[in-house]
């Protein structure tokens, strides 16, 4: 495995294929800003499968994850915090966006990317 590259589970590939597909309105909302390395150049992916996770959306270069956080997670503490341990192991940063502010402060949500310390140049 080459510095960069994250553990894949090919078991994986079609539930993220069907979760990009499911058009979740806050993921959709922050991957328009996202795609075509709007945001400082970077480019992202959406529903990235690493090891036994989906990372909703993902800067390869930056090793940087971007989870939107929801009212399901409020059931999910203890996978989620597995899953950030895992993400962490392998030196991956984790950024939580919460659900609400994405739909309610994007300029917000996309100020605070830009400038965030693991997504800089």
């Amino acid at each position: 495995m080459t510095k960069n590259k994250l553990p894949t589970n090919k078991n994986l590939k079609a539930f993220a294929t069907e979760l990009r597909n499911a058009k979740n309105l806050s993921e959709v909302l922050l991957w328009q800003q996202l795609k075509g390395k709007q945001l400082n150049g970077l480019t992202f992916t959406r529903q990235k499968s690493v090891g036994p996770y989906i990372i909703e959306l993902y800067c390869a270069s930056k090793k940087v994850a971007i989870e939107i956080d929801g009212v399901t997670h409020d059931f999910k503490y203890e996978h989620d915090k597995k899953r950030e341990t895992y993400l962490k192991a392998l030196g991956v940063t984790v950024i939580h966006i919460l659900d609400i502010d994405v739909k309610t402060n994007l300029d917000g949500v996309m100020t605070m990317l830009k400038w965030h310390p693991a997504l800089k140049n």
